[in-house]
């Protein structure tokens, strides 16, 4: 598992750390770390001219400390400052080494015919957004330069928040002991590049803001049956989903079910798709029955006035009304209100909306019950600020959220549990059903008694491996995804 720690809990840890050191000591540690990855980059792309980005933090005495080993070692090193803002010691140690100080325009030149550049600007401590002095220094990069960021990308939020287009875009992250929140969540992970991590000692007693599962989580985590099993201690699943104008998405959440291992799934539908699943999952048991865990609303037309459909709505509600565990999805969603809200307090719930959905939802529940003024929440906001606006749903809702996304994140109505970010899944898995196989999948988590946070994290990982094993490198539909599910449980499994 990876786990990311809050810029303040990271604070903390080094000033613990600190105090039980000799001065500078941390520091020389970072420093030699770093300087020993950008040395094995020099030395893959054979490549020898380095120049760092200093800012006047912490980061930027990294980086000129870096730079001054490098250049003991024989490469050949610049670094680029703003006189006056600079940590004078890693200054007069770099210009011992033999290290270039350049500013101004000089700075710019060097910039552009470096092969490597070091961004040392910004550090957990710095705002969203590029110094003004640092944004030529930036624009001046060379597109084939290896790009090696010291902790946070310089410009994106440390915390994961925001992201800047206009800051660095790294293609190797450099951090200490632990990664952060800016390494895993969207929208700034795609700014770190590949991560490193450098262990300096820093150690932690309090929970990780951010965790993700890797493959070999999986053995540990996935509901595996023992000998004294059956169908209905492996759990068995109702699903209420489809209607007659989206038919599909019935047979793509039964099917990720079985396919994923659910001792039984029970559909409740409309006529045609009931015909559909039963004819492509001939293991669902048609009609309402006694389950462990509900899916509600792959598919669901909760304005249809059809007498079978306003029927699959009564057994929505009280699926909704019910204690059992329910995963909320697509038009499940239009039938959370403060009532459903109310009664599934305390319930294990987990609605899966992807940015849209999100918004929508938001905008109609309003940040209290009975609020008159009801803001709209867009949904280019929500994909500008994920993090934030799951949070708003979950604290709002009580429930746990799962945001779909190329990176998909599921966060906790209390602000103290860790977020789960996951981001196994190719692009080609941006393709219509993707959501209603997941669904199902989450869905058998659900009913094998897999908690709801830990259900959306486990099922996002599979969902993704499955998808990139199936599609091999290229286009996959929903429905191969979902046969793919035992594969990819099965490689997975092996991996312990």
């Amino acid at each position: 598992m990876i786990e990311a720690w809050s810029p303040e809990d990271v604070y903390a840890a080094e000033a613990a750390l600190e105090s039980e050191l000799a001065s500078g000591e941390l520091m020389a540690r970072a420093a030699e770390g770093l300087a020993d990855v950008v040395a094995a980059r020099a030395s893959q792309l054979e490549v020898e001219s380095v120049v760092a980005l200093v800012g006047g933090g912490n980061n930027g005495a990294d980086a000129l400390y870096a730079v001054a080993h490098l250049a003991d070692a024989g490469l050949r090193c610049a670094a680029a400052v703003v006189p006056g803002r600079v940590h004078e010691e890693a200054l007069a140690a770099a210009r011992a080494a033999g290290v270039v100080i350049v500013s101004g325009a000089e700075a710019l030149e060097d910039i552009a015919e470096a092969d490597i550049v070091v961004d040392g600007i910004l550090g957990l401590g710095g705002r969203p957004g590029l110094p003004e002095h640092a944004v030529a220094w930036v624009e001046a990069i060379a597109e084939d330069a290896h790009v090696v960021a010291v902790d946070v990308p310089s410009g994106q939020a440390a915390d994961g928040s925001v992201f800047d287009a206009d800051g660095v875009l790294a293609d190797e992250t450099v951090t200490f002991s632990v990664p952060k929140p800016v390494h895993l969540l969207p929208p700034t992970e795609q700014a770190c590049g590949a991560l490193t991590v450098v262990d300096i000692g820093l150690t932690f007693d309090v929970e990780p803001s951010v965790r993700r599962l890797t493959f070999d989580d999986v053995a540990d985590w996935w509901p595996v049956p023992g000998p004294d099993d059956d169908k209905y201690s492996r759990g068995v699943l109702g699903i209420v989903a489809g209607g007659e104008n989206y038919t599909g998405a019935a047979v793509l959440a039964v099917t990720a079910a079985v396919e994923a291992g659910a001792g039984m799934v029970r559909y409740v539908g409309t006529p045609t798709p009931v015909g559909l699943v039963r004819a492509a999952v001939p293991e669902a048991v048609i009609g309402e029955g006694r389950v462990q865990a509900w899916v509600v609303g792959p598919g669901l037309e909760t304005s249809s006035t059809r007498r079978d459909a306003r029927a699959q709505l009564e057994v929505a509600r009280r699926a909704l009304a019910g204690e059992e565990p329910v995963l909320v999805d697509a038009g499940g969603l239009e039938l959370v209100d403060d009532g459903v809200v109310e009664a599934r307090r305390g319930r294990a719930t987990l609605l899966t909306p992807h940015a849209g959905e999100l918004a929508r939802l938001l905008t109609r529940l309003g940040p209290t019950p009975r609020a008159r003024n009801r803001p709209t929440v867009e949904r280019a906001a929500v994909e500008a600020e994920p993090v934030r606006y799951a949070r708003l749903l979950a604290e709002r809702t009580g429930m746990t959220v799962l945001l779909k996304g190329a990176t998909t994140v599921v966060v906790s109505p209390d602000s103290d549990v860790s977020v789960w970010s996951q981001s196994d899944a190719p692009s080609w898995l941006a393709t219509a059903g993707a959501g209603d196989v997941l669904a199902g999948l989450v869905g058998m988590l659900l009913a094998a008694g897999v908690p709801a946070a830990e259900a959306g994290a486990l099922g996002a990982l599979v969902h993704g491996v499955a998808a990139d094993r199936t599609g091999r490198g290229g286009p996959v539909r929903a429905l191969r995804v979902a046969h793919g599910i035992p594969d990819a449980v099965a490689h997975l499994l092996a991996r312990r």
